[in-house]
């Protein structure tokens, strides 16, 4: 096929690697504009437009979709079918009837759970056993077209981090099997009544609420790790809390309970595995400690 692809971030890497290897005409890729990044400011391309540029393909980084010129220039590509992926930005009706077959996205959820912006964030701190990827077809609504194609990866002890990886690589192939036989998978109507919302994470989120119960405060730091990163106070430090493990324990919520740093919480305790001081690199439990012990009886906040 003639395919515009549509896609910003590493997620959305593997799909158009995938697409590229397996015949397909990336006619144009289609990416965010360089941002700021990094202490210096530097302008730097997104990780889709590192790819395109490796692979010798054309790249477009409109700041908007929603001008006549815009649409028009991409009508021009006369593609069979638009790949999204993490795209970025919002694909007016023009641009959604433009290619043969439509805009084809790859949404990282087993929808009609979890339509919105932070799909794996949300599954993860919700609790949710398995997650997956739904290759849908695009319409004016959010996250609300007709699906082709589901694939389910469990959650287990997964961060958001690793799922985005796992995710991205099943994604991946499975557009691609989509688009070898694309009459082999006849669209399905989402069912709206079970439709939920994944909005995108607030930074108020991200703190953490001792007075919850250790299974909730893990799931939160699982689904935060890498980014935002979930963080407490340790005095007048902000400390971000990356891994943790649920274990036994009473006391006062946000109380250190013995020198391993095993923490109370409003029902249970959560010991931290991976921990990040403000501006340092990530650390293990222990090497933490032993850079600054913390003494049983220490209330965080």
């Amino acid at each position: 096929m003639r395919i515009i692809f549509m896609g910003t971030p590493d997620f959305a890497v593997p799909a158009l690697r995938a697409l590229h290897e397996a015949g397909h005409e990336v006619a144009c890729v289609y990416t965010q504009p360089p941002r700021p990044a990094g202490r210096g400011k530097k302008l730097m391309p997104s990780p889709v437009q590192i790819e395109a540029e490796r692979l010798g393909l054309e790249v477009r980084s409109p700041v908007s979709l929603r001008g006549a010129e815009a649409q028009e220039a991409f009508a021009a590509w006369h593609a069979d079918v638009a790949v999204v992926a993490a795209y970025g930005l919002i694909l007016p009706q023009p641009v959604l009837d433009a290619p043969k077959h439509g805009c084809l996205n790859i949404h990282a959820s087993l929808l009609p759970r979890w339509r919105g912006a932070a799909p794996i964030h949300r599954a993860v701190m919700a609790g949710d056993a398995e997650t997956g990827v739904t290759i849908m077809q695009m319409e004016a609504g959010l996250d609300t077209g007709p699906m082709l194609h589901k694939v389910s990866v469990p959650v287990g002890r997964k961060t958001t981090g690793e799922l985005f990886g796992e995710l991205g690589a099943v994604g991946a192939a499975a557009m691609v099997a989509v688009l070898a036989d694309i009459a082999a998978f006849p669209p399905e109507v989402q069912d709206d009544a079970a439709a939920i919302y994944a909005p995108k994470i607030d930074k108020a989120e991200a703190k953490i609420d001792w007075a919850a119960d250790a299974e909730t405060i893990e799931r939160l730091v699982r689904g935060l790790a890498p980014f935002p990163g979930a963080w407490f106070e340790l005095g007048e430090e902000r400390v971000k809390l990356l891994l943790a493990e649920v274990v036994e324990g009473t006391g006062e919520p946000g109380t250190v309970l013995d020198e391993d740093l095993r923490i109370a919480c409003g029902t249970g305790a959560i010991r931290p595995l991976r921990l990040q001081r403000a501006g340092k690199p990530v650390l293990e439990r222990g090497e933490f400690l032993r850079g600054r012990p913390v003494a049983a009886g220490t209330q965080l906040a």
